[in-house]
């Protein structure tokens, strides 16, 4: 309607380059991979989004969902490649050639590849082993094995997940917390502790590692297995830990840009904490702020 109807000439011309492009093979196809990637990885995305995350099987979703991807990359080119021909078909779009040597418009055709090797090599190869890496990177061995351990000491459903050997393969995780002794300690505390856990009645409707802590302390547990505590305490870190340094990592690369190179760190360090808790900073009116350095400025001249 707006290539057609509209007055403006060069919103009209935009309408229908944008349509031209739409409906040509190349946007089908990248659509139709972009829908099966995000099909395979729903499922995931919204488990690691629920508050009352099921660390468990999101760690199952994860090794799923590194599956059907490998999967996909090895078995399925050639059923994808005909459920986008027949969408197209079906919609009169033009099927390439794939023999044909593929051409990018507006760039020189300096590589001469077919448009076969453009869509299974360097498109529906390149974009799956790109999933597979991020996931990968997000989800190596080691963290997986990590949060299942921390998966351990979940409260809900009487401990059902309780698994010793697992609590203290978390412990090594943290050798500056627990020494050899202490994870001696801890082997003869867990037996007692998740016994006690199951037989108390405070603590049979307990649904996360947060209401467990808070129960711990309320019934002086906290003092009776102070070791377990101890790893409840770090397990309820880890992802505070973890989301804030990756904030600030973030944000790093916003503050001190192009322009601001040659920021001190002291500088750096101010200026992350106002951008991070901007939330916080918000809420202080500006009359505050100036009352305060004026105040410094007050004491610094008396001195």
């Amino acid at each position: 309607m707006i290539a057609t109807d509209t007055t403006s000439s060069g919103t009209r011309c935009d309408a229908c380059i944008l349509l031209e492009l739409i409906l040509k093979f190349e946007f089908v196809f990248n659509l139709h991979l972009m829908r099966k990637i995000l099909e395979i990885s729903n499922e995931l995305s919204k488990a690691l989004q629920r508050k009352d995350q099921d660390i468990v099987n999101a760690m199952r979703l994860v090794q799923l969902c590194k599956a059907r991807l490998q999967t996909m990359r090895d078995d399925e080119w050639d059923s994808f490649f005909g459920m986008v021909c027949s969408f197209c078909e079906a919609h009169e779009i033009n099927v390439l050639n794939m023999d044909d040597m593929f051409v990018t418009l507006g760039r020189s055709r300096r590589d001469t590849v077919t448009n076969l090797h453009y869509f299974r090599v360097k498109m529906f190869y390149a974009i799956i082993d790109m999933q597979l890496q991020e996931l990968n990177d997000r989800f190596s061995e080691v963290n997986s094995e990590l949060l299942l351990c921390v998966a351990c000491l979940c409260p809900n459903n009487s401990f059902v997940a309780f698994d010793k050997n697992k609590v203290i393969r978390l412990c090594q995780y943290y050798l500056a917390d627990f020494d050899a002794t202490d994870i001696l300690e801890l082997d003869d505390q867990l037996d007692t502790y998740i016994f006690d856990m199951r037989t108390h009645e405070d603590f049979g409707e307990l649904q996360d590692l947060n209401d467990l802590a808070q129960k711990l302390v309320a019934k002086n547990k906290h003092e009776v297995y102070p070791l377990v505590y101890k790893l409840v305490i770090l397990a309820l870190v880890l992802p505070v830990a973890t989301t804030t340094v990756e904030k600030a990592f973030s944000a790093m690369s916003i503050v001190k840009n192009r322009l601001r190179n040659r920021i001190g760190d002291q500088w750096l360090n101010d200026s992350l904490i106002a951008y991070i808790e901007k939330d916080v900073f918000d809420n202080i009116e500006n009359d505050v702020i100036m009352e305060h350095y004026q105040n410094m400025r007050t004491r610094r001249e008396q001195l």
